[in-house]
């Protein structure tokens, strides 16, 4: 595959505001979808897509691709954005998030846009796919990393700590597992609706080995993904604390953003906002 590009900081972060900006403009145009998530995870797959995956947009089906696996798949809009500004298809399909017979559905599909890797949408199953990845990477003698994105809410899931016991079991080094810490989901509070904590505790009694990283901080999260694939005894689980809403403040930290998209004097103040960040 081609050598990837390296992207300064300063550039990551210059990306990283355009693709909070496509996120406002796409959940507007829809009248339907998901903010606060969204909005939350910006730098992780900004640093991934731009920095640490070994991939090509050119083709997306390369068989030594590294795969990103998106369980919280409510938060597609910072995915289609960040794979638009990455090269996968044009920045105007942007605009036609949710629309009828549109590529760019809901919840992410495997069969209609390139670079998607699983279709997600019920919470709970994407670790195990990317486990199921991961070891068909070491069953084939692949060299691939796989990379799978979680939200906190969907740690509720029974499914979840079965993956991370068979991949603790099965030393999977080549799993990296994202977890969005960012204490919301659609009911409120994380530690009010089915408490988590003490949550890196409770991986590592998986076998795991877990960082914890500011996930707004380029690069924090630049040196947690070189730390995690330096590790060859255990899978790594990286806890991301991050805000809910990062980058709108009127969306900060309240969990009716989860799953409401602005509306057009809204979105107005939040592209406004971007704009002075």
């Amino acid at each position: 595959m081609p050598a990837r590009q390296q992207y300064t900081t300063p550039e990551l972060e210059d990306l990283a505001t355009k693709i909070r900006q496509d996120i406002i403009k796409m959940l507007q145009k829809a009248k339907s979808g998901h903010s606060a998530g969204a909005l939350g995870m910006v730098e992780i797959l900004t640093v991934l897509y731009f920095n640490i995956l070994n991939h090509d947009p050119k083709k997306p089906k390369h068989p030594d691709r590294d795969r990103l696996v998106l369980s919280n798949g409510h938060i597609c809009p910072v995915l289609y954005a960040t794979l638009a500004r990455a090269g996968y298809f044009r920045l105007e399909e942007l605009n036609t998030l949710r629309k009828f017979g549109t590529r760019l559905q809901g919840h992410p599909n495997m069969l209609d846009l390139p670079g998607i890797e699983v279709s997600s949408g019920p919470l709970g199953l994407g670790l195990s796919q990317a486990t199921g990845m991961a070891l068909s990477s070491q069953l084939d003698q692949k060299r691939f990393e796989v990379y799978c994105l979680l939200s906190d809410g969907e740690l509720n899931e029974g499914q979840t700590w079965e993956a991370f016991m068979f991949a603790g079991k099965h030393k999977l080094h080549n799993l990296t597992a994202v977890i969005d810490r960012n204490n919301i989901q659609i009911d409120g509070n994380t530690e009010d609706v089915m408490p988590l904590e003490p949550l890196k505790e409770k991986i590592e009694s998986f076998n795991w080995k877990v960082l914890e990283v500011d996930g707004h901080n380029i690069n924090e999260i630049i040196e947690s993904f070189h730390q995690a694939k330096a590790i060859f005894e255990a899978p790594v689980a990286i806890i991301a604390h991050t805000i809910p809403g990062q980058g709108v403040e009127f969306m900060k930290f309240d969990h009716t953003w989860h799953g409401k998209p602005p509306n057009k004097a809204e979105a107005k103040k939040a592209l406004e906002n971007l704009c002075q960040n």
